[in-house]
């Protein structure tokens, strides 16, 4: 099983010229506003103040670069919040076309989602463009822990209807009682492996 033992933050980029080019896979991780991004990033790294969790969404308006040893982990601009200029939800857009332009360097997608609501508009736009880029992801369903084990089983086919996706792409995890992370680092191992078959 991986062990990821030592995560660091890198750096923060704002626009194409800052993404930073790695040897190593790069992980990447999206999702709307407020939906535990920096929590999950937290319980991967097992620190809890790797990625800082914001009561106010919306606040990660840069792309966010991590080593975790094996794999560096962009986390992504939050997406669908609606307090923001309309020139600032541009901006965000144009920063994630920009980074999945690239889309070479990206090894796999974590698609984060609220296990306790369907996938928004936003969510459904997100997965159709990794779809048509043709970016490999995973989707991870955050909040586990605020549903019963039926409930959730429910939520997670659900959303795999939804996504177009088989079941066993979604993987439900909660950052407070650690759920799904043995998963997650199952997926990741799998992801490195097959990097290292494709090089």
């Amino acid at each position: 099983m991986l062990k990821i033992t030592n995560a660091e933050f890198i750096t923060s980029a704002a626009d194409k010229a800052q993404f930073i080019k790695s040897d190593k896979p790069i992980i990447a991780v999206c999702g709307k506003s407020n939906v535990g991004k920096s929590s999950f990033i937290n319980m991967l790294a097992n620190r809890k103040k790797l990625a800082k969790v914001s009561k106010e969404p919306g606040r990660t308006r840069l792309v966010n670069y991590f080593d975790f040893g094996q794999f560096v982990l962009a986390d992504l601009p939050g997406y669908g919040f609606a307090r923001v200029s309309k020139a600032e939800k541009l901006k965000w857009a144009r920063l994630l076309d920009d980074f999945f332009s690239e889309k070479e360097n990206i090894a796999h997608v974590f698609a984060l989602a609220d296990i306790r609501h369907n996938p928004t508009e936003d969510d459904k736009q997100m997965v159709e463009y990794l779809y048509y880029h043709i970016v490999p992801f995973t989707v991870i369903a955050t909040k586990a822990d605020k549903l019963s084990r039926a409930q959730a089983d429910k939520s997670v086919t659900n959303i795999a209807a939804v996504y177009k996706c088989g079941k066993d792409n979604v993987i439900a995890t909660s950052a407070e009682t650690r759920q799904g992370l043995e998963k997650t680092l199952e997926r990741i191992e799998t992801i490195l492996l097959s990097g290292e078959e494709d090089a």
